[in-house]
Parts: C-alpha cells; sequence; structure tokens
C-alpha cells in the first residue's frame, strides 16, 4: 500500500473509531489528509472493508456508508494525476469472462 493510501486509510479507521460519521468523518479525513479525493476516500474505504483486521461492526457500517455516498463524487473528473492504476485495465476475473464469451461464441478479438 502506498504511503498516501495509508495514510488516508488511517484517517479514515480513526474518525470513524471515534464515532464520526458522514460528513464529519469526510472532512475529518480532509483535515487530516488535505490532498485527499473523493476517489482516494472512497479506495482506502473499499480496502479498509476488506480488512480482516477491522471487526468493529459499526465502524465498517459507517465506512461503507461513506464509500456509498462518495462512489460518484469523482465521475466526470478528468482524472487523479497521483493515482498509479490504469483506469482501462480489467479484473483478472473480467478479462477471463471475455476470453471464455470469445471461445464459447467463436468470436476473434477486434
Amino acid at each position: 500500500m502506498s504511503e498516501k493510501r495509508k495514510r488516508v486509510y488511517e484517517a479514515l479507521l480513526d474518525g470513524a473509531t471515534e464515532g464520526l460519521s458522514g460528513k464529519a468523518l469526510f472532512d475529518f479525513v480532509l483535515e487530516r489528509c488535505p490532498k485527499a479525493t473523493s476517489k482516494k476516500i472512497v479506495r482506502a474505504s473499499l480496502l479498509a472493508l476488506t480488512d480482516p483486521d477491522v471487526t468493529d461492526r459499526n465502524v465498517l457500517h459507517t465506512i461503507y456508508a461513506l464509500a456509498i455516498a462518495h462512489r460518484m463524487d469523482e465521475v466526470g473528473s478528468t482524472g487523479d494525476p497521483d493515482d498509479d492504476e490504469n483506469p482501462t485495465e480489467k479484473t483478472p476475473r473480467a478479462a477471463e469472462t471475455e476470453e471464455e464469451a470469445r471461445i464459447r461464441f467463436g468470436t476473434s478479438r477486434g
């Protein structure tokens, strides 16, 4: 995990653990990580939701609600210059499914 994402992740967990939620939690994360975008906060939220060490049901619910509320905030933006991920890259399962469909229907790429 990159250092930037780790800071956002830790701020998110700290705020949720302190009982913050919604806009208060979002503002708390922005206060601790001023350069964080909605996209980065949503990604950190998803990371927290999959972390087996995060077991508090209320914290998980709060983080889930924040992720859903801000999921679409970055749609239509030109992108994040600090983002090291390729947005056109498919998940391994999606690529496999496309290949399976080509084989099943006898189509070729392109």
